[in-house]
């Protein structure tokens, strides 16, 4: 009996194996391609596993970033925070934290160096608790409600006329300016338990004075930023720092130029060993109350301590505020032998000498090209 193929509905002979009439290549490749497939297939997903994981701590960094900047809810209570002058955007960015007004500093200074916010005022805000960054950033450039006043304080001053320029400020008076230099309401790191006055102990500078602000406060402001910029000068370690200060102070008055102050610190320290009067026509000019008239012979008789014709030594306190180079003289003084300096020349250097007669001939030389009488 011989074996028949089997048939389909119509009775043509079925294969019972379709691929076995395939091409053997086709039979070969399908099986690799279709591994290929899979495999592709586990890698890819593998590759979007790892990238979906490195990317969680970038994604939840913008989300915690965006949620500093614009904090979900109603702002909260009031809050009243006052930016004093100087103060830059990571200062700033701190007094928001600790007051509440926003969730992160560091929120704050990287959204204003992105978005170039870094101009804002001093002065007195009011802002809320929980604003956020941005709107805390919208509320600042708009600027202070409460505006400052500049105090503008330059070097050579007296605190008679320091106290004069806290006075022309609104609402402050120059008496009450004066009071607080000499009746111990305020006082200098620098200034002995024997001193009452604040005489020399404010540093030059530009301040500025919120209308809230007393002349108390003025005063001990100024007198602070003396100090701190003393004490990086190495001040507190001087032999004698009042002493160093009166010295500073009778630098700034004579000086014109910065090469001079050594020098004249050396011809000060000088006269002061060899028991010479110092003769700084700047003490006779503090001795009579200031002024820009002319000396006369009567300036040089007055009796008063300051007067450095008429006594030995250093006068009893500074005679005006200095800069950080005549201090820095007064610390440093160059070694040299000079005793004496006369103006030289109309750019306030000045002809220093050790013996009279040098002197003499350079009075001589400054008068005849007609720069001294």
């Amino acid at each position: 009996m011989t074996d028949e193929p089997p048939r389909d509905d119509r009775g043509s002979p079925v294969d019972p194996d379709p691929k076995s009439n395939a091409p053997i290549g086709i039979l070969a490749g399908e099986r690799p391609n279709r591994r290929r497939r899979r495999h592709r297939r586990r890698r890819t997903g593998r590759l979007l596993l790892v990238l979906g994981v490195l990317a969680l701590p970038f994604l939840a960094g913008a989300a915690w970033f965006w949620y500093q900047v614009d904090s979900p809810g109603g702002p909260g209570r009031a809050v009243s925070l006052t930016i004093p002058s100087g103060d830059g955007v990571s200062a700033i960015a701190d007094r928001l934290e600790q007051r509440g007004v926003i969730g992160s500093s560091l929120a704050f200074q990287i959204y204003t160096r992105l978005g170039g916010h870094d101009r804002f005022q001093a002065g007195a805000y009011r802002l809320h608790e929980d604003m956020g960054v941005g709107d805390a950033v919208t509320t600042l450039e708009r600027g202070p409600r409460q505006r400052y006043r500049t105090l503008t304080l330059a070097p050579g001053l007296t605190f008679a006329q320091i106290a004069d320029r806290i006075g022309a400020l609104p609402g402050l008076d120059a008496s009450k300016a004066l009071d607080a230099a000499t009746t111990g309401a305020v006082r200098s790191r620098y200034e002995p338990p024997s001193v009452s006055s604040l005489e020399g102990l404010t540093w030059p500078d530009s301040y500025a004075v919120s209308e809230h602000e007393t002349e108390v406060a003025v005063v001990r402001r100024i007198v602070r930023a003396f100090d701190a910029h003393a004490t990086r000068a190495g001040l507190a370690t001087a032999s004698d720092p009042y002493h160093t200060l009166i010295v500073a102070s009778l630098i700034e008055r004579e000086a014109g130029v910065d090469e001079d102050r050594p020098k004249i610190a050396a011809v000060i320290e000088n006269r002061l060993r060899d028991g010479m009067p110092l003769q700084v026509d700047a003490t006779v000019v503090y001795a009579r109350g200031g002024g820009k008239a002319p000396l006369t012979d009567a300036d040089f008789q007055r009796d008063s301590p300051y007067n450095t014709y008429r006594v030995t030594g250093l006068p009893p306190t500074p005679i005006a505020t200095f800069t950080g180079p005549s201090l820095q003289a007064a610390l440093h003084p160059a070694d040299v032998a000079y005793l004496y300096y006369v103006l030289t020349d109309t750019n306030g250097r000045h002809a220093f000498a050790v013996t009279y007669a040098q002197h003499e001939a350079n009075v001589a030389d400054a008068r005849r090209r007609g720069v001294i009488k």
